[in-house]
């Protein structure tokens, strides 16, 4: 049987802060971040089973993205935990922003790497993560692809 990739589309936005970068990323700013997630795997043969044909159905694959990605990343405000951004973090949290802390610099490229972890760790054993793309704007992005990781 032949391996099949299947890709879904998200788009959330989000805002960030790079700490310690020398340009205006620096500050808080916000993407409107869209990004694609392949899959990759067989399609089901069992007559029997409501999802023959498919590979995975997108219906199940945008709830694990939503999950573990765009629900927790939509409308929140990005920061290194790590960095003299906590203090912010706190400040931000305490006047009831949603607030994302994380333990890396948040670039679209520590981003991809984070948001690969999270959506593997909830596929089938049958299926797995081929690539990741996020799109941070019109004109640039950051790719993440399973065989480059092995």
């Amino acid at each position: 049987m032949a391996k099949i990739r299947i890709t879904k589309q998200f788009t959330f936005e989000t805002a960030h802060a790079l700490y310690g970068y020398d340009g205006k990323c620096r500050n808080i700013h916000g993407h409107s971040y869209n990004l694609d997630v392949t899959v990759i795997g067989n399609p089901i043969t069992d007559m029997t089973n409501p999802k023959c044909g498919m590979v995975i159905d997108f219906g199940d694959l945008k709830k694990i993205v939503k999950t573990e990605v765009v629900d927790i990343m939509d409308h929140a405000i990005l920061l290194n935990k790590n960095t003299p951004h906590i203090e912010l973090a706190e400040h931000l949290i305490n006047s009831g922003h949603n607030v994302v802390l994380v333990d890396y610099q948040p670039t679209s490229e520590n981003m991809i790497a984070d948001f690969a972890d999270r959506i593997a760790s909830k596929l089938n054993s049958t299926l797995q993560l081929h690539s990741l793309k996020l799109r941070e704007t019109g004109t640039a992005f950051a790719e993440w692809y399973a065989s480059d990781n092995l």
